[in-house]
């Protein structure tokens, strides 16, 4: 059985799914931008915020079992897909889950992406 996406391992494609769409869920965070061609490929990301190596380990087994489950039928073509996990999304029910990723893969295919995260705090002391 071949896969119906590639797998993200170059630092740099995360980078740039980072200037493309974000979808924010409950669970996760849903990066996807469009990349020249490439074909569908998909990318799992958990920082340490979240848990010991167990715990992250594990959420990132949920997340590709869940992106083999959804990328082929509901995937958006000729794009980036990174999976950012969050703290809620360990404990979450699978079902909701894929019902959340389906959600979030509408979202940004009519480009309905939540708007832009602020960099950095406010500035004290600056006019």
């Amino acid at each position: 059985m071949t896969a119906a996406y590639q797998t993200m391992t170059r630092r740099s494609d995360f980078l740039a799914a980072n200037r493309g769409l974000r979808v924010a869920r409950a669970g996760f965070v849903l990066l996807a931008n469009a990349n020249g061609g490439q074909g569908q490929r998909a990318g799992i990301t958990v920082t340490k915020k979240i848990g010991n190596a167990v715990v992250r380990n594990r959420m990132k087994r949920r997340f590709r079992a869940l992106l083999r489950e959804v990328l082929p039928e509901h995937g958006l073509v000729d794009t980036d897909h990174v999976l950012i996990g969050r703290e809620n999304g360990i404990e979450r029910d699978f079902a909701l889950l894929r019902e959340e990723l389906v959600a979030a893969l509408g979202r940004a295919r009519d480009g309905k992406g939540d708007p832009a995260r602020r960099k950095g705090g406010p500035r004290k002391g600056r006019r």
